[in-house]
């Protein structure tokens, strides 16, 4: 008995040391910064998820933005720096970006336990990842992209008679917008309709939501890769299940064969990995990869940057009729919006800018230290920053940061008018980074924005928004999500216009 205990409290205590023993890291080097806790280190609520990583991160940027351009904390045992400074998180991701070049969870994935999220160039490093980001780029150019744009019209008429169908129910329009993005991004990457606003059990849909799992259990197997990655992989351990694998594999090869066999030409996305795969002899796993790559960053963060869009229409009256008459206005006599059109107009921007500044879809950055550098503690002191350390860049705290922007919480989408200078000023101090920023910023930014505006205006056309007593409100974010989503959904009623 007495050596049981023993036992128990050696490995208990050999635990304990393992877990702490790099918590001087930042002390011997006079960085100031937050206590960590075992395991769990300067942000418990990623393993806790007992309330966001917001309130965590806006605790630390309060507490030293003025004092300090960054501090020292930890991601669980590993050192890590948190930028304080709008100015710094700029140089992170531009100046410096040949010190900070890979993402924190860069080589976090394995090409044999993860061959489709590993090929994703966010998870890429270095070489790899420039290659990879050569592929992407090419298919979003202007014209591939004016060649989408009447795939997204038909989607945004699909989605109004949706809309009617359902009459006066208050509608969860996280869910409404992810049925959008869904059945855009499946159009035009596999050529085919994903059914979203026909069929409640959609299957793309549902593998969509396998794919991006929120679930505890995901976490935890997320979290033993990362701490144990040659076990994972000897255990042949991956974060896609190979049911959702298979099924974009399969549906890949699917919409290549019939576009093959049918002799179908069409300037989609599908187009340019036929083109890239006759010219790089890329293979179909490859080209599933990128599939994967572009439906998860199409339909995720652009579905729920659309559905803040529509919350904050539907509570500001004001603002919802003067984007609305913007655009009836430029609707044209078919009673629809060209490409060029839509993209020029000024208070679209404007509204779906100040929605990414309050609501960003990812709450922070994190920036792997890939060459050592000397960063400004203060004005007065310099701290050698090892290869290896990440950088945390709050872009939830510096988004709603007072001394950036003036009554931070409120919606205000005037802050971003032409005569303001637009997101210049503020994209110059640092302080608007909802797409990241520099070589490694979201690559689909682009799409995504397009996507956007044409499914606020199929929206704003046809009908008027206002807020169901369902939405909490003020609203609360989820602390079990990991993109910026609200608690309990955004519930909006959607009242028809007569014409």
């Amino acid at each position: 008995m007495i050596l049981t205990i023993t036992l128990v409290v050696t490995a208990v205590a050999a635990l304990y040391v393992y877990l702490t023993w790099n918590y001087g890291y930042w002390k011997k080097r006079n960085v100031p910064g937050p206590d960590p806790l075992p395991f769990l280190g300067s942000f418990p609520s990623l393993i806790l998820r007992h309330r966001t990583i917001m309130e965590e991160m806006d605790k630390i940027y309060s507490d030293y933005k003025n004092k300090f351009n960054f501090v020292g904390i930890f991601s669980n045992r590993s050192p890590s720096i948190f930028v304080a400074s709008p100015a710094l998180a700029k140089d992170v991701l531009i100046k410096d970006f040949k010190n900070f070049h890979d993402n924190e969870f860069g080589g976090f994935t394995d090409k044999d336990t993860d061959p489709i999220l590993s090929r994703n160039p966010f998870l890429l490093n270095g070489e790899e990842w420039k290659e990879k980001r050569s592929e992407v780029t090419p298919a979003f150019t202007t014209s591939r992209m004016k060649a989408l744009f009447p795939i997204i019209e038909d989607v945004g008429t699909r989605m109004t008679k949706y809309v009617k169908q359902k009459g006066k129910t208050a509608l969860d329009t996280r869910e409404l917008t992810a049925k959008f993005t869904t059945d855009v991004v499946s159009s035009c990457i596999f050529d085919t309709d994903a059914e979203s606003f026909t069929n409640e059990k959609a299957v793309i849909r549902e593998m969509g939501r396998k794919l991006l799992d929120n679930s505890f259990s995901f976490f935890l197997i997320a979290m033993f890769i990362g701490v144990m990655p040659t076990l994972a992989k000897l255990l042949n351990v991956g974060l896609i299940p190979k049911s959702v694998e298979k099924f974009f594999t399969n549906l890949m090869s699917e919409a290549l064969k019939h576009r093959e066999q049918k002799g179908i030409k069409r300037v989609d996305y599908l187009e340019h990995l036929i083109s890239l795969r006759n010219k790089k002899n890329i293979s179909e796993l490859d080209m599933a990869a990128h599939g994967v790559t572009f439906f998860i960053d199409g339909f995720e963060t652009s579905s729920i940057a659309m559905a803040f869009v529509l919350y904050e229409v539907a509570r500001n009256p004001d603002v919802q009729k003067q984007l609305r008459e913007e655009l009836l206005k430029a609707s044209n006599d078919q009673g629809s919006i060209s490409y060029d059109t839509l993209l020029e107009l000024p208070y679209l921007e404007q509204v779906i800018n100040e929605s990414l500044r309050l609501w960003p879809p990812a709450a922070f950055l994190s920036k792997k230290c890939t060459e050592p550098i000397e960063l400004d503690l203060t004005s007065s002191q310099k701290v050698h920053i090892e290869k290896g350390v990440y950088a945390m860049i709050p872009v939830w705290s510096i988004h709603r940061d007072p001394e950036c922007y003036e009554n931070p919480t409120m919606f205000n989408p005037d802050r971003f008018s032409p005569e303001q200078g637009g997101v210049s000023p503020y994209r110059e101090k640092g302080c608007f980074i909802p797409f990241g920023d520099g070589p490694r910023q979201c690559l689909g930014m682009r799409f995504a924005r397009m996507q956007m505006k044409r499914g606020v205006y199929e929206i704003l056309k046809n009908f008027e928004l206002s807020v169901d007593p369902k939405t909490i409100q003020p609203l609360q974010m989820d602390p079990k999500q990991f993109l910026t989503m609200p608690l309990g959904g955004i519930w909006l009623t959607y009242k028809a216009i007569t014409k």
